[in-house]
């Protein structure tokens, strides 16, 4: 038997890992993959790098209410004097580190159950299929509204500890049939007959092979996240204290910018910065499915 094992484990060895080493240079490669990383790295790097380079300082100028784009406001001044432009610069970290706190939260939580669900099966299986439909039927707004209402939501990270927990499921279950697929694998059956344990066949032999399939959905979980934050702002139910891209437009909306044409900058620039960045991960992700699966880009 262990002369068997160890034959069969030998071309288990060559099993067909995603390649991620040379998937930057394959974007690079993709006019819109590339476009799409660019658009990201810019963004991420303005918000984190600005308050090295911008003074945070934007006092309140009652007199400069509601003003539009000048020499010395490029964005104009909101309902309270305050720069546009640099509030545009420094308030897209708050949304962005969420985003992708909550994107890491929801994989966390859908791998290990996903893959533990599909391996073991059985009671376990079943058990967090009925969670997974439990947490289903409850409308996200309606349960992001309630929670937000009676929890204090005080800091980002509970806000993206909120929205990992609830957004889960769904690629819970599709990772469950990723693993039910590859669990049937030759290499699998080897791991098997040398009793490398159940963990590590699991999170060792399984869980690679499907890098690629968990990036993309780690970008599309950031695009989620970060809606549904920005919609957490828009209702309120997120503290409202400091400035960001979300804050911006509660304000905007509260403060009846829509119906002044001074305030048109005070609008469309967070909204233009979330749909630039969601636009930028939207052809990033369109890129990276192509490179792992090229049937895609032969079509």
């Amino acid at each position: 038997m262990t002369a068997i094992a160890a034959s069969v484990a030998e071309p288990a060895l060559a099993r067909a890992v995603p390649r991620t080493e040379g998937t930057l240079r394959q974007i690079a490669r993709s006019k819109s993959g590339l476009a799409g990383l660019v658009i990201v790295v810019l963004i991420v790097g303005m918000s984190y790098l600005a308050p090295l380079f911008v003074d945070a300082h934007n006092p309140v100028d009652a007199q400069h209410r509601w003003e539009g784009p000048s020499a010395e406001h490029w964005l104009g001044t909101d309902h309270s004097g305050k720069d546009v432009l640099k509030q545009l610069v420094l308030g897209g970290r708050t949304i962005i580190y969420v985003g992708f706190a909550a994107a890491f939260i929801t994989l966390f939580v859908a791998v290990v159950l996903g893959s533990l669900a599909a391996y073991f099966r059985g009671w376990l299986d079943s058990a967090l299929l009925q969670l997974t439909d439990v947490v289903m039927t409850v409308p996200a707004v309606v349960l992001l509204a309630v929670v937000g209402a009676f929890f204090g939501l005080t800091t980002p990270s509970a806000l993206a500890l909120l929205l990992g927990l609830i957004t889960w499921p769904v690629l819970m279950r599709s990772i469950r049939a990723q693993v039910m697929s590859l669990k049937e694998r030759e290499f699998v059956e080897a791991a098997r007959l040398q009793d490398l344990g159940s963990l590590r066949i699991i999170f060792v032999e399984i869980v690679p092979n499907m890098a690629g399939y968990i990036l993309i959905n780690f970008i599309i979980a950031v695009t989620n996240a970060m809606y549904a934050l920005v919609g957490l702002y828009v209702l309120g139910l997120a503290p409202l204290a400091g400035a960001n891209w979300g804050i911006m437009i509660h304000q905007a909306w509260t403060y009846g910018a829509i119906y002044l044409p001074e305030g048109t900058a005070f609008i469309l620039a967070p909204v233009g910065a979330i749909a630039l960045f969601q636009l930028g991960l939207v052809m990033l992700t369109r890129s990276l499915e192509e490179i792992f699966n090229p049937r895609l880009s032969r079509g």
